[in-house]
């Protein structure tokens, strides 16, 4: 499955819990998608606070696959192609001068 996919999967789901209907208790605008993206993000550190590695990985997956939907919801609503802005992203970080104690 691409990233494509992914995202029509996505939309699929969160359309069949009525989130998109202008009525919905959780409207689904970009403010509020960045917020639990960031919400989500917080929950994967949980997971290594007091511990250099996970008790469970497979909470620690689901965690990681929270965030993933909430990017490809977001950059999709906001009209951004993800795989796009990675790969251009990926291109400029090669051509960046990293600062050697930077990588230590």
């Amino acid at each position: 499955m691409d990233i494509k996919e992914l995202t029509h999967a996505m939309h699929t789901f969160v359309s069949s819990q009525g989130w998109y209907e202008n009525n919905s208790q959780k409207p689904q605008t970009l403010r509020n998608l960045a917020i639990s993206l960031v919400l989500e993000a917080s929950e994967v550190l949980e997971h290594f606070q007091w511990k250099d590695v996970p008790s469970n990985m497979n909470d620690l997956s689901d965690e990681l696959a929270d965030v993933a939907l909430y990017l490809l919801q977001i950059s999709s609503l906001a009209g951004i192609d993800l795989e796009q802005s990675i790969l251009a992203k990926l291109e400029r970080n090669y051509n960046r001068k990293w600062d050697r104690e930077d990588l230590t």
